[in-house]
């Protein structure tokens, strides 16, 4: 169930902060493949305010990253420093910061240089892992990048699996090309990837302590899990899979992503709520796309700054009866709602 009731007057369990898809690079302003634009070098300062309002207005307990610190076109001579120089401004946030990898991470460092830059303990290269920040809550962070044809080396057994089954799903010469691919066969690209077996037996029993523990599960992928909050294009080569484990239990109630820059939500059959975050790369100068999360005993909302697409201001009095975000049109200031989280 989702409300208009803004943020809850309650004191909040806890709180955390959210931003995903900087890709900063030292380069010129530039576009995606769909024409829409990148402001590379603004991405960064869309971080640092974030970081600023976290630690100032907010202070949250944590911070999630969705992915994609750094972009794909950045110099590969710049690779190393341009990811520590995003780390650097992460690091400037009062408390943990939480990441993931996304493909743009990919492009510019292997895992084993990376993983260590992100503060990320893994076993033979694995990004997935699990926290809780309060006893009633878990966060579970899932490498949507555990099968694929990047980040890992080009003889490993995960990069062969992925390009198997790209060869089997996706007929183009070029394999980031969805061209005669329908539906949902368009997620069949080369800059996705999947959950693993083993990631998959890993979560399955995390869902069954967090359920044994009575916990309400936050999931995180860069690649969305719903394609009802996301273009095809962007989904993990999974979702269906990942989703159908999460459904065998009660205990998940948010999944956040990023990946698909325009954003989306979604509420699924299973009253799971997703959210994908719009991204800090493509905000033009002088506006941001951050957010900020209350958890008060059942409820969770977010009050946030979203890019803007459009040049007229939406009423106040509208935006405050809308009952979800709506990927159409977003606002010039920041709003706020809460959702309803089922027990």
């Amino acid at each position: 169930m989702v409300s208009a009731t803004g943020v809850a007057t309650a004191q909040p369990l806890f709180s955390f902060g959210l931003i995903s898809d900087v890709q900063y690079a030292d380069i010129p302003d530039g576009r995606s493949f769909l024409g829409v634009p990148r402001y590379y070098r603004h991405s960064i300062l869309v971080l640092q305010r974030a970081v600023k309002e976290w630690n100032t207005h907010q202070k949250h307990k944590f911070v999630i990253n969705l992915g994609d610190i750094v972009d794909g076109f950045c110099p590969k001579d710049q690779s190393l420093n341009t990811v520590k120089k995003v780390v650097d401004e992460f690091e400037v946030f009062k408390g943990p910061v939480y990441h993931m990898i996304g493909n743009h991470c990919l492009y510019n460092l292997p895992r084993s240089k990376l993983l260590p830059l992100l503060k990320i303990q893994a076993l033979d290269g694995r990004a997935y892992y699990d926290f809780s920040p309060v006893p009633e809550y878990r966060f579970v962070v899932l490498d949507g990048y555990d099968i694929s044809a990047i980040g890992w080396p080009q003889d490993h057994p995960r990069t062969l699996e992925a390009l198997k089954l790209l060869r089997e799903k996706n007929p183009n010469e070029d394999k980031n090309s969805p061209t005669n691919l329908e539906g949902l066969e368009r997620r069949f690209l080369m800059f996705n990837g999947a959950v693993g077996k083993e990631q998959m037996e890993w979560l399955d029993g995390v869902l069954q302590e967090a359920t044994q523990l009575k916990q309400k599960v936050v999931v995180c992928c860069h690649l969305p899990l719903d394609p009802g909050a996301s273009t095809e294009e962007a989904l993990l080569w999974n979702y269906d899979e990942v989703m159908n484990l999460i459904h065998r239990y009660n205990c998940v109630k948010v999944c956040l992503a990023g990946h698909d820059h325009k954003g989306g939500y979604s509420i699924d059959s299973y009253g799971v709520h997703h959210r994908v975050l719009e991204a800090a790369l493509e905000c033009p100068p002088g506006t941001d796309a951050f957010g900020s999360v209350y958890v008060t005993g059942y409820h969770l909302s977010e009050p946030t700054e979203w890019r803007v697409q459009i040049s007229t201001l939406i009423p106040k009095n509208l935006y405050d009866r809308m009952y979800c975000w709506n990927n159409s049109v977003e606002l010039m200031q920041p709003y706020s709602f809460a959702l309803l989280l089922d027990n």
